[in-house]
């Protein structure tokens, strides 16, 4: 739901630097193609916009103001809630994970009111789309936070992906492939990016495995046993292999495809590839890898214990047990649709809800047109 709200500047919590440019150095285009059709659009706001993205492992928000440049980033909030947990045993939101959510929105809440944002929107993907408790999770959320989640459709979350990352495609020609390998469930779009208008959506599907799902669904990913973990490895790829044919069945041959991945998977194979020692987005974002560096890095993860993931300092104890999941995928999808290169985004669902609802507020312009608060 999009939301009109009466509502020191600090380093964010996801790598977002309050104050940097969205696109400066890659300016984001708003193809109409990608763009909603069926909302009308209001008259012209000034202030601050805000997204809150609540995935099925994350909850992250982005407070922005139109810019020359697209958006500049006000204030941006990530933390990991793992509302999917045991939604695959149960069908149900545990009690544990919706506090957990709840805990992270009446955060968001109080930074929506803090930055004084005018309008903002709020959706939910794979988690509340399967659980059975979803809806009245929803209404718990807006009865103790005030925010309104919108639980979107698997269709419609690879739209926005794309929208939010699409401009950082390497330049060239034929068809382009976006991914975003979530908590619960994979998005991967086909674009035409060679129309003149910008790129459209040729294809999209959504394979219902992500990182907290497929972990759940296979044991031995945090077993001592090198055995045992390569066991589990095979399968998860194996699984998500199985999960993607349909889709690369209908994809026309022949063609290399300009490929770009935007999950916390992907970023966490490039920043062991540069061996940080703590998250840096300026580095991350636009790194362009060659899959065969990205394939070596995802197989030696895929091959250390839990202990040995935890101690990287760019996955940590939090995200150790789902890494494997992760590289299991990212294989599946290098092995369906093979190219050279990947580039990396940190970008994605998020931005695109902004840039969707500063268009439809006529404050988005592009290609040096903006339009400032």
């Amino acid at each position: 739901m999009v939301r009109r709200v009466s509502t020191r500047r600090s380093r964010a919590a996801d790598g977002y630097a309050p104050g940097k440019a969205f696109g400066r150095d890659a300016p984001v285009a708003s193809p109409p193609a990608l763009l909603r059709k069926d909302v009308a659009p209001a008259p012209p706001l000034r202030g601050n916009y805000a997204a809150i993205d609540l995935g099925t492992n994350n909850c992250r928000l982005l407070i922005a103001r139109p810019s020359d440049e697209g958006f500049v980033v006000v204030d941006a909030f990530s933390r990991i809630v793992r509302l999917g947990e045991g939604l695959a045993a149960t069908g149900r939101l545990s009690e544990a994970a919706i506090d957990r959510a709840i805990s992270a929105l009446s955060v968001c809440a109080g930074k929506l009111r803090r930055r004084r944002v005018t309008l903002a929107r709020s959706v939910a993907t794979e988690a509340c789309r399967r659980a059975a408790n979803g809806d009245a999770f929803v209404a718990r959320v807006y009865d103790e936070t005030g925010i309104k989640l919108d639980i979107i459709s698997a269709g419609e979350e690879a739209r926005l992906a794309a929208l939010g990352s699409h401009n950082l495609l390497e330049a060239g020609k034929g068809p382009a492939m976006i991914f975003d390998i979530g908590g619960g469930s994979t998005e991967m779009v086909l674009l035409d990016a060679d129309d003149a208008d910008g790129p459209h959506i040729l294809d999209w599907h959504s394979a219902p495995w992500g990182v907290v799902s497929l972990s759940e669904s296979i044991a031995g990913t945090g077993s001592d046993d090198p055995a045992t973990r390569t066991d589990a490895y095979r399968v998860m790829r194996e699984k998500m292999g199985e999960a993607l044919s349909s889709f690369a069945a209908r994809l026309p041959g022949g063609a290399a495809l300009r490929m770009l991945g935007t999950s916390g998977t992907v970023t966490t194979l490039a920043s062991v590839h540069l061996g940080l020692a703590r998250y840096d987005r300026s580095s991350i974002d636009g790194l362009v890898l060659s899959t065969d560096t990205m394939r070596g890095i995802a197989e030696r993860l895929a091959g250390m214990s839990l202990s040995e993931r935890a101690s990287l300092a760019c996955i940590g104890p939090e995200r150790a047990d789902l890494v494997m999941a992760g590289c299991a995928i990212f294989e599946a999808i290098r092995r369906a649709f093979p190219c050279e290169r990947l580039r990396v985004a940190d970008r994605g669902l998020r931005e695109g809800l902004l840039v969707q609802m500063m268009q439809e507020d006529r404050v988005w312009r592009h290609n040096g047109a903006g339009r400032n608060p």
